[in-house]
């Protein structure tokens, strides 16, 4: 019960020493402490409660964790290093029986010469088992080598694979990204282990086979073995728990100041750091933050020295006792003297296998528990996946319906709000579909539920008779295209940037520059230093930057490399000037002659005198559908109110300079509206 208790309140001491002190830096910059919230946070507990009885409880489930990592990734690798390791623990039994052998021929009564004749045997035991040892060692850490790299690409593309293959709603949920988040130091993790596991290995067969050894020369000298060995281990389970506290109650200010760091280097905010002169405003307060937690280690650090003192203390009077005894079972003629000398190396090896096992296990045991993590994700995100096979769509769909289709955004941050209520409208194949309303109307939540993002919470999306639902998501996924505003620049060669809307076809065929001629994006390859081998970004060698017009036409390109039956585009003139707005909407109009359905979300209303069909959307639900024409004219329309202010606006502009206000359906009052609007 004493002993309970005493464990309690250091667990409760240890809780209470990493606590965070908020420095004025953090208070300031980031608004209180920074505590780490992510999922892995959880494994605070039982890292800080765990004991001998709990470590050597889960040893076995750990190593299997371990031995399955290994398996996995080189099974020839595996099986030497276990060879290896075991090598290893029968070579330190053959040795320590040597040379106890060894030493009684050389405290035997005989003469000099017969005792090393006669110790010769048993020495040469001892030196072929070194040379073996050596071997042992050597094959062990180049196979350790040789997997670990190993382990951590696998467990890494495990955990990419998992998070490419779940839906998007599971994305962008918050328990699943916090699942992310410490599934992600699983990766590393999974190779830290690989050493851990092989060090715990290495040192438990070292404790083994001392303990074997020592039993054999006499009962009592095991009992001593622990008895010099337990201090050390308690020092070492203290100081590893004191330091999983100070990383777990830190972490998230440590990786706080590396982002202010980050801040004073990046590229984007370099032109206002020197305008504005914020470096030496980020330096002073990372230099704050980063004392800190300087102070806190500091203080640490003298914790664990005085632990490592009262360890030290308890290790040599337990050595002192262990010595006391030797003697008095030599003196009371119980041992003998070559009995005694194995019994002291013995008791050293044991002790130091059994410091070095504890403190493998406390390593060993916090990397097994992110690894348990990435475990988790892949669980979790089987079950989040998106689904293979389903139903076939029609070849070619005459119309996109959605029937009464509602849908909510999961997560508790939502309180149940609704995204879409009761939508119904029709998209017609080969046609150009505006959809049009104010922010938060719906229309991008109505665009990803068609490429099929999202899946509704109620209703249908038909195409022509098929249930989107049930079709199959690879056939859905091939129909359709996508350019929006914040679409991905990607970091790589401009032809990349084109081809990787169908990465699965050759990149250098007729269809890419068949694509940038669409796009209208000849010159800005044709600025480029190496063309379509350009890298498209700064702070590689070789990179360069595009305007937001020339990354918009490089979308543009993408989408038309790509060719899906269905183009969705969002805001696609947003970063061009009215010309090059007026020539990207003849492009599209080109497009939906051709056969293929344009879907278009845009806030420069003149600009949808090319659509078709416009959908009004207003708070979720669809409030209006017709031509240009027909909601121009209709009383109470929307899209005329919001029309009509748009061109008021230009209106009043041209008017304050003296120039013609133009009508708002001409072509003039189109371009015009268009370029004034963003």
């Amino acid at each position: 019960m004493i002993l309970t208790n005493r464990a309690s309140k250091n667990d409760k001491d240890l809780k209470d020493e990493a606590e965070p002190v908020v420095s004025e830096s953090e208070q300031l910059l980031f608004g209180g402490p920074l505590r780490y919230d992510q999922g892995w946070s959880r494994h605070e507990e039982a890292r800080t409660h765990i004991n001998f009885r709990s470590m050597i409880k889960q040893l076995p489930a750990q190593l299997g964790t371990v031995l399955r990592l290994a398996w996995a990734a080189d099974r020839s690798a595996t099986r030497q290093l276990i060879g290896a390791e075991i090598g290893q623990g029968v070579v330190r039994v053959v040795t320590l029986l040597a040379v106890n052998a060894a030493l009684a021929h050389v405290m035997a009564g005989a003469s000099l010469q017969e005792r090393a004749r006669a110790a010769a045997p048993a020495l040469a035991v001892v030196a072929v088992s070194m040379v073996v040892a050596s071997l042992c060692r050597s094959r062990s850490t180049y196979m350790t080598g040789r997997l670990e790299p190993k382990v951590e690409r696998r467990a890494t593309e495990t955990y990419l694979e998992r998070a490419c293959q779940v839906e998007l709603e599971a994305i962008e949920d918050d328990g699943f990204h916090r699942l992310l988040d410490s599934a992600q130091y699983g990766t590393i993790s999974a190779r830290y282990a690989i050493k851990m596991g092989t060090a715990v290995i290495n040192a438990l067969l070292a404790f083994v086979a001392a303990i074997g050894v020592l039993t054999v020369l006499h009962p009592i000298l095991m009992p001593m073995l622990v008895l010099m060995a337990l201090p050390s281990g308690w020092s070492a389970l203290v100081t590893a728990r004191r330091r999983y506290r100070l990383f777990q109650a830190w972490v998230q200010h440590s990786r706080a100041c590396q982002k202010i760091a980050q801040m004073i280097i990046d590229p984007k905010a370099a032109p206002e750091i020197r305008v504005h002169r914020v470096g030496p405003f980020l330096l002073e307060h990372f230099r704050g933050m980063s004392e800190a937690a300087e102070a806190e280690k500091d203080r640490v650090a003298r914790q664990e020295g005085r632990t490592v003192l009262i360890a030290s203390a308890w290790t040599g009077l337990a050595t002192a006792a262990m010595y006391g005894a030797l003697f008095a079972l030599l003196w009371a003629g119980v041992m003998d003297l070559a009995v005694a000398g194995t019994a002291v190396i013995g008791i050293r090896t044991g002790a130091a296998s059994l410091t070095t096992l504890v403190g493998q296990l406390n390593s060993l045991n916090r990397e097994a528990l992110h690894v348990a993590d990435l475990e988790r994700l892949v669980t979790e995100a089987d079950k989040r996946s998106i689904p293979v096979g389903g139903v076939d769509l029609p070849e070619h769909a005459r119309e996109i319906r959605f029937e009464n289709v509602t849908f909510t955004y999961p997560g508790e941050d939502n309180r149940g709000e609704l995204a879409l209520e009761d939508v119904s409208l029709a998209i017609p194949s080969g046609k150009i579909v505006a959809l049009v309303g104010v922010n938060g109307a719906g229309k991008t939540t109505l665009v990803k539920l068609l490429a099929g993002l999202y899946q509704p919470t109620s209703g249908r999306i038909l195409w022509d008779h098929v249930d989107s639902a049930k079709a199959s998501r690879e056939q859905l996924a091939s129909r359709i295209a996508m350019v929006a505003q914040d679409f991905t620049r990607w970091v790589f060669t401009a032809r990349v940037n084109v081809t990787i809307g169908r990465p699965e076809l050759p990149m250098g065929s007729d269809r890419l520059q068949g694509a940038i001629e669409h796009a209208g994006a000849q010159d800005v390859i044709a600025k480029l230093p190496r063309g379509l081998d350009t890298l498209l970004g700064r702070g590689f060698h070789g990179g360069a930057e595009l305007s937001g017009g020339q990354w918009q036409r490089m979308g543009i390109a993408r989408a038309a490399y790509r060719a899906g039956e269905v183009l969705i585009v969002d805001e696609p003139t947003a970063a061009l000037d009215a010309r090059a707005e007026l020539e990207v909407f003849d492009r599209i109009r080109a497009l939906a002659d051709a056969g293929q359905t344009i879907v278009l979300i845009t806030h420069r209303l003149a600009s949808v005198r090319h659509a078709d069909l416009i959908h009004v959307l207003d708070g979720g639900r669809l409030v209006e559908s017709g031509s240009p024409d027909q909601l121009l004219t209709q009383d109470g329309s929307l899209y005329a109110e919001l029309y009509k202010l748009q061109a008021s606006q230009f209106g009043s502009e041209q008017s304050q300079k003296g120039g013609p206000v133009p009508r708002p359906h001409s072509s003039s009052s189109d371009a015009s509206a268009s370029a004034t609007s963003s």
